[in-house]
């Protein structure tokens, strides 16, 4: 039940997602000040520098979301075999099409489950996660499975929501998007965040802009 909430929350949402994350209308710009005071173009560019541009391994992007911050560095990938997943539908549609107008052959989309990964172990050189365990309802086998699937010696990138660190930030999750399905609880603070990477991954580099936690680190 939960999931088919999580499923229909970001079907309600999909023309709107792209807007509240770039912060390209007005409203928007309002939204973020008011609850977030978070740039979220600068937390991507953060995420994705992280790969270098002449990688030509496998990625996994989990979820992909609509790929509005990803799909101008996967132009940049010409190289790469490139793994786009999300539980909806609707989300990856958008991805999709996104790819196909900006002409990148090598990103393919497919419907899964972070909580159950059709992939054998030790795939993926990287694993991108931008904006997706504070959706996922089973954060530890979203931890287990993204491990699972990651090389020895892979890249883990990624940024989520955290707790404890803005009081309106936490009432809107808590309050709204928590019960309308965009959010999934529990939710991490940056210590418990930081103590889970620390127990899976080595060379960990984490930080956190207000209520948005981004990190890297290696299997």
């Amino acid at each position: 039940m939960k999931r088919d909430n999580i499923k229909q929350a970001y079907k309600c949402s999909q023309n709107i997602y792209d807007e509240v994350l770039t912060q390209n209308k007005m409203w928007a710009k309002i939204y973020n000040r008011l609850f977030w005071n978070v740039d979220d173009n600068l937390i991507a560019k953060k995420v994705l520098d992280v790969i270098p541009h002449d990688f030509s391994g496998e990625i996994l992007d989990v979820p992909v979301g609509t790929a509005v911050f990803t799909v101008k560095k996967y132009v940049s990938l010409p190289l790469a075999q490139i793994t786009c997943l999300d539980y909806s539908e609707d989300m990856l549609l958008q991805a999709q099409n996104r790819f196909n107008d900006y002409h990148i052959p090598n990103a393919r989309c497919i419907q899964g489950d972070v909580g159950k990964l059709p992939f054998m172990d030790k795939k993926f050189d990287i694993l991108l996660s931008m904006n997706g365990f504070h959706a996922f309802p089973d954060k530890e086998k979203a931890f287990t499975e993204t491990y699972r699937v990651l090389k020895d010696g892979g890249l883990f990138t990624g940024c989520f929501y955290i707790k404890g660190e803005c009081r309106r930030t936490d009432f809107l999750i808590n309050n709204f998007l928590a019960p309308k399905g965009w959010f999934s609880p529990p939710f991490y603070s940056f210590l418990e965040l930081k103590h889970i990477l620390e127990k899976l991954y080595s060379n960990i580099k984490i930080s956190n802009y207000h209520a948005i936690a981004y990190f890297k680190c290696k299997k």
